[in-house]
């Protein structure tokens, strides 16, 4: 029988490596049936090319008509916790790469039929058209080179959380209810914070659908962490009566590069900023890498605001400096993406390379459903997505980042910079 270079990769050392892998990840499962098939559904996901369907990776692993009942049965019905896992993971991959920021992505599934658990109708930007599909939230711990999943949450719409027949045919639990999808990415930092040993990196998301941003901020700063997120820009909007975010955009539009500084009064989450509300964005040039690796001088418009954060038990909220920030494209437009961050006194240049990362940590869910089509999961019910997310997350771990002999097969690991 003719085997493929995976296939004779994972009959020799690749398969100890696996083997050992799912023994370090999901070691705390208490049946040995459990981790037999972690192993098998792990080979798998690594050998399978194309749409993973329960039959195609047990096809991929046995000739046994059986296996993938047992597959199904695991993945759909087998009553096991995938947190503990994904802290594993998460000490796994920090052992063996530097982390430089926690990246949290949204990360659109298309579907086919209403069954799989959050189904919905959503416009979806990158094809300019509205799809069927599921909404998930990932956390990427973002290392030189690459992201790596290692938290999900999938993004309730009302009409899953309100109706109590899809909730009890998926398996909702009662913990979940409806949620934006910037909440689910805070949700997401508070439950991570225990399970990683980089505490010192910041965290890099879009949170533009936030409607208030000192409620947005004092969630962030209860995760006692940096960070650098994306805001919608008309929480930013300029105090000259009632101007318009849309007239501060024209007026920055306006300005050439060599111009002088754009001057605009602001309110951040609709709120004066104490008595001094008059701030001043500054034009910089910083030199950042671009994506072929060299470097270019990038334009940024920037300016410092203190923003209240209200202090739980206290009627009134202390007033701290934050950033905002956004290149300008070529033609010297704000960019589509407003910064908020608490690092002060990070140079520019540096702070925008950590919102490169965003961009990356998006090639990489890409990449995973695209490419590898990790991500493409039939399950119906809510345990079994998160059953299968753990598993294509600790899958793609394993080809970027184990010993050599199996991952290191070019071919599978795809795009290094994914």
């Amino acid at each position: 029988m003719h085997l493929s270079r995976a296939q004779q990769a994972l009959a020799g050392h690749g398969a100890q490596s696996v083997d050992t892998f799912a023994e370090r990840v999901f070691g705390y499962l208490p049946r040995a049936d459990q981790r037999r098939w972690v192993q098998t559904y792990l080979k798998g996901l690594l050998l399978t090319d194309g749409r993973k369907s329960m039959r195609r990776v047990a096809e991929s692993v046995s000739g046994s008509p059986t296996v993938w009942y047992s597959l199904q049965q695991f993945i759909n019905s087998s009553p096991w916790e995938w947190g503990p896992a994904r802290d594993a993971l998460t000490r796994w991959i920090e052992e063996r790469s530097s982390v430089r920021a926690l990246t949290i992505t949204p990360v659109i599934l298309p579907k086919r039929g209403d069954q799989s658990v959050g189904v919905h109708q959503r416009f979806d930007l990158s094809c300019g058209r509205t799809i069927n599909c599921q909404l998930a939230v990932g956390l990427f711990l973002s290392c030189p080179g690459a992201n790596f999943p290692v938290d999900w949450r999938l993004v309730l719409p009302r009409q899953w959380t309100d109706d109590p027949g899809l909730r009890q045919r998926a398996r909702i639990p009662e913990t979940e209810s409806f949620r934006p999808q910037w909440r689910h990415m805070v949700d997401l930092l508070a439950d991570h914070v225990g399970s990683t040993s980089s505490p010192d990196v910041p965290i890099v998301a879009d949170m533009s659908d936030a409607t208030d941003l000192v409620e947005l901020t004092a969630l962030l700063v209860g995760t006692r962490r940096d960070f650098i997120v994306a805001v919608d820009p008309r929480l930013v909007s300029a105090r000259e009566g009632k101007v318009s975010d849309q007239r501060l955009h024209n007026r920055l539009q306006r300005t050439p590069h060599d111009g002088p500084r754009p001057r605009s009064g602001l309110v951040v989450g609709g709120r004066p900023l104490g008595s001094d509300v008059r701030r001043t964005w500054s034009q910089h040039t910083a030199a950042v890498t671009g994506s072929d690796g060299r470097f270019r001088q990038a334009q940024i418009l920037s300016t410092l605001v203190r923003q209240p954060v209200p202090k739980p038990q206290q009627g009134g909220g202390d007033q701290w400096p934050y950033r905002l920030f956004t290149e300008l494209a070529a033609d010297g437009r704000p960019g589509s993406r407003i910064w908020f961050t608490n690092l002060t006194h990070h140079r520019l240049d540096e702070l925008l390379e950590l919102t490169r990362l965003y961009v990356s940590s998006t090639v990489t869910a890409d990449c995973m459903d695209g490419r590898y089509e990790l991500l493409d999961f039939a399950g119906r019910s809510f345990p079994a997505w998160h059953h299968h997310m753990t598993m294509a997350s600790a899958a793609y771990a394993h080809l970027r980042l184990a010993d050599s002999g199996y991952p290191s097969l070019s071919y599978l690991t795809g795009q290094r910079g994914a």
